[in-house]
């Protein structure tokens, strides 16, 4: 039990570094492009918008995060914004990670058709 906590945690820690280097070199670009455009600037707002790489990370990261859902067992894939989730879960454990994937910045629709849903997990 001790193992699969660190591992999930180490995983999540991997998760979350990927997460903040992906939003940092986003950021890098928001800055540049600001320097070009300083209505941009003013504004404080990025035009640019969030790309399916950080969507997926970002969705997997809260999946690892949250009790109840097992993170480990839920592929995440996302194309132009809509988030695929594929897996065998329980019928909570699949409304709780698609409610998840709902609440990120940049989804524009969850499927949640390749969830396998087992009677008890």
């Amino acid at each position: 039990m001790k193992t699969a906590h660190m591992k999930t945690l180490s995983i999540a820690a991997a998760l979350g570094l990927a997460l903040s280097t992906a939003a940092g070199a986003q950021t890098a670009g928001t800055r540049a492009d600001a320097a070009q455009d300083p209505a941009a600037t003013a504004a404080g707002d990025s035009q640019q918008p969030v790309g399916d790489t950080w969507i997926t990370t970002k969705v997997k990261t809260e999946l690892m995060a949250t009790g109840g859902v097992p993170g480990t067992d839920i592929k995440v894939e996302t194309v132009n914004g809509v988030v695929m989730l594929s897996g065998s879960v329980s019928k909570a454990q699949a409304d709780k990670a698609a409610s998840i994937a709902r609440n990120i910045d940049g989804v524009k629709k969850v499927d949640t058709s390749g969830l396998t849903v087992s009677k008890a997990r």
